[in-house]
């Protein structure tokens, strides 16, 4: 009997396509996604992209876009395939949910629970127009704009009571919770807040983690799902940003089953078995993994 195809495999290999397409290729004969300066980095990153690329059924070819471009194209691509896979467990997980790739300005300022900061930030800029001494006296690394947002609208109530009379307007019960809908502007609820790292330097790593420990220490209520996607083909250098707990929740690879056979067929075994110690440690799943880990 010939096995069924799951939704999440087809759109994992829908991803696939694109990233092929727009994403991983190569720069003057090194994929996309190597170190050049490294040849374990290539060897590694080639293999993966022929891997890759035959499951999806693409050849890959040169990337036009520049090295600055491709972040934004593979955040996109990501994007999409969340969306449409997410928004299918919407029994498991019911919306309804924005997905967003351009935050402005304000970034988590907008969302709940973080609307206090648009607040800070305007008496910070009140300050510093009296006083512009005062501009280097404050950071404004609070006003974090993610990659991805996945933001959950708040309900009425009368949806609210669809199956039972849950609540009752205008009594004093349930009447500060921000996933009551009060009014038509009312902030939606930041639900997760994802990073897109094509591939991983110190720089980006510790980029990320300072995006997360700012998420964690300036909220007021509870905290999104903080997350990495990657396309970093070295394990020692996914560990920079996977290994340790208190503020990335995971890092999703965008080919963790590929890689894992590159890997193990490489014979590299410093890679190897870092590699297995952030995936036995819960520290680095496969993309596939990651709308599942939504729900939750």
């Amino acid at each position: 009997m010939k096995r069924g195809v799951s939704l999440i495999e087809e759109k994992r290999r829908e991803y696939h396509r694109k990233l092929c397409t727009c994403v991983l290729g190569f720069r003057e004969g090194i994929p996309t996604n190597a170190d050049k300066k490294s040849k374990t980095s290539t060897r590694i990153a080639r293999a993966l992209a022929s891997m890759i690329s035959r499951s999806a059924g693409v050849e890959l070819r040169e990337i036009d876009a520049k090295p600055q471009e491709l972040g934004g194209i593979f955040t996109t691509c990501t994007r999409e395939f969340l969306e449409e896979t997410f928004k299918s467990l919407d029994h498991a997980r019911p919306g309804p949910w924005d997905f967003d790739t351009s935050q402005a300005r304000l970034g988590i300022a907008r969302y709940e629970p973080y609307i206090h900061l648009a607040a800070l930030d305007e008496l910070v800029k009140l300050l510093e127009s009296k006083n512009p001494a005062l501009a280097t006296a404050f950071e404004r690394d609070y006003l974090i704009i993610p990659d991805i947002v996945i933001a959950r609208r708040p309900w009425p109530d009368e949806e609210i009571n669809r199956g039972d009379l849950i609540i009752i307007e205008g009594d004093e019960y349930a009447r500060y919770s921000p996933f009551r809908k009060k009014r038509d502007d009312q902030p939606s609820i930041l639900h997760a807040s994802i990073s897109c790292k094509w591939t991983l330097r110190s720089d980006r790593a510790q980029n990320a983690r300072t995006e997360a420990l700012n998420l964690i220490r300036n909220r007021k209520g509870r905290t999104p799902h903080i997350v990495v996607v990657t396309g970093e083909p070295l394990p020692t250098r996914i560990a920079s940003i996977a290994l340790g707990t208190g503020d990335i929740d995971c890092v999703y690879h965008v080919a963790l089953l590929e890689l894992r056979q590159v890997i193990r067929e490489a014979g590299n075994e410093d890679q190897a078995d870092m590699l297995d110690q952030l995936v036995e440690g819960s520290r680095l799943r496969d993309i596939s993994d990651l709308p599942l880990d939504l729900a939750i």
